[in-house]
């Protein structure tokens, strides 16, 4: 292919991808999101790249919570110190000897953070950011105290968020860094785990999302394929088959209880991977685990709002031949025959339609299409299977579907074939024997 090609495919596929942002963009633009980060992700190489995201997502207009931990830097002073780590189960014992480590790990993990988020040199992706970056003693903390006999010092858990406190700070613009160490109202410091700091400032926000970056970058099945969706009532039986992975449990457990307390989504992503956060918040297929409050896809009928996304999705096909085309104006006035799935993220992804005829027993199924990102996962399915109940609570007794290309799935489906004859008068009569559709019905009783 000569460079010139090459170049405006490019230019091709770059003003693609924006034009496929911008619903996103929309949609995540004025919402809250909290990042969960542990320790291991801003010692990663990838965390400078990360950090580019995260002000990226702020010029978009999204509020930001980051919530940071420090577990590998604190192993890190209390090796240098000669202490020895101590833990019950996945808790540390924090006392006093211990507490000194973690203030100081705390301190510079915050300050790489800040200084981070403060370049805005010319070469760097950063330039006129201007990011202000504000904290505080936003967390009021209590102690875990003495447990089965094992006494937990400076180690504590959360009483409250200061959330009116880090509303009015997001408002002013500026993003707010919380820190694994809360304080009591008599003065004490306690080491805090920062995965229950981001649940319950994620909740006390009402946040749109709890995002939680990981090394795994989300949950997998036993053959190692990435499991982009779960709803609440699948968790469960992943924190089980977890068992052996403490860190990404932990991460699900969090978005577990997040959305179970209001939180609409919650997301696992890595850290290692270069444009993580980017690729889940801003395409249709994602980078990690969408933990969701209202389960997955939503099936329902269209609405006039949805007109532009089903140009979007079915103007493909029509160019193809696929599809006899439809024009803007009679899908609006056909929108009513229409039934859409969204995507969890709100994108709409799969549509179908039912024509009922004049005799009040039989209909037409057409126009069923999904989104080319979508194929072979049964949403097409799932769709006809909504149209046959709605079908036949309204008296439908057969359908009929015309088609080009779709035979074998249909027959799958269980429709069988058909001819010219068996059409009702008044869909005989528009049969285009140019396009030679081949014709199937199905008995829905």
């Amino acid at each position: 292919m000569a460079p010139d090609n090459l170049q405006a495919n490019a230019v091709s596929d770059y003003v693609k991808f924006l034009r496929d942002t911008s619903p996103y963009i929309n949609t995540h633009r004025g919402k809250t999101f909290v990042l969960a980060l542990g320790g291991e992700a801003i010692a990663h190489a990838n965390f400078t790249n990360i950090v580019h995201d995260i002000a990226l997502l702020h010029s978009l207009g999204i509020k930001l919570v980051l919530v940071h931990g420090a577990r590998p830097q604190i192993e890190e002073r209390l090796k240098g110190s000669a202490i020895s780590p101590q833990f019950d189960q996945y808790t540390r014992i924090t006392d006093s000897a211990t507490m000194v480590c973690v203030k100081d790990a705390v301190g510079s993990a915050r300050i790489a953070i800040e200084a981070k988020l403060s370049t805005g040199a010319t070469n760097s992706p950063m330039h006129g950011a201007r990011i202000r970056v504000l904290g505080g003693n936003l967390i009021t903390a209590k102690p875990l105290g003495v447990r089965e006999g094992i006494d937990f010092h400076h180690t504590g858990e959360v009483r409250r968020i200061d959330h009116k406190a880090i509303q009015r700070q997001l408002e002013d613009g500026a993003i707010v860094l919380l820190s694994p160490i809360g304080y009591s109202p008599t003065g004490e410091a306690y080491n805090l785990n920062y995965e229950d700091i981001a649940t319950q400032t994620a909740v006390s926000m009402g946040a749109e999302k709890l995002i939680i970056f990981s090394t795994s970058g989300g949950v997998k099945t036993p053959q190692g394929d990435l499991l982009k969706m779960l709803s609440l009532n699948e968790v469960p039986q992943c924190l089980n088959v977890l068992k052996d992975n403490v860190s990404l449990q932990h991460a699900l457990m969090a978005c577990y209880q997040a959305c179970e307390n209001g939180v609409l989504r919650g997301h696992i992503i890595s850290y290692e991977d270069n444009g993580a956060l980017l690729t889940e918040l801003f395409t249709l297929e994602g980078s990690g685990t969408l933990v969701l409050k209202n389960g997955r896809e939503v099936i329902r009928q269209a609405t006039i709002d949805d007109v532009g996304g089903l140009l979007e999705l079915i103007e493909p096909l029509e160019q193809k031949g696929i599809l006899v085309k439809r024009s803007r104006e009679l899908l609006e006035t056909e929108i009513s025959r229409f039934t859409v799935m969204l995507h969890a993220e709100g994108m709409l992804v799969g549509c179908a339609a039912i024509y009922p005829f004049r005799d009040g027993v039989s209909a037409e199924l057409a126009c069923v299409v999904t989104h080319p990102d979508f194929l072979n996962r049964g949403f097409a399915s799932r769709l006809l299977a909504q149209l046959e109940t709605q079908a036949a609570l309204q008296g439908i007794r057969q359908l009929f579907v015309l088609t080009t290309r779709a035979s074998d799935w249909f027959k799958e489906k269980g429709f069988v074939d058909s001819s010219l004859d068996e059409l009702p008068a008044e869909r005989k009569s528009l049969y285009n024997f140019q396009r030679n559709s081949r014709i199937f019905c199905k008995n829905l009783v």
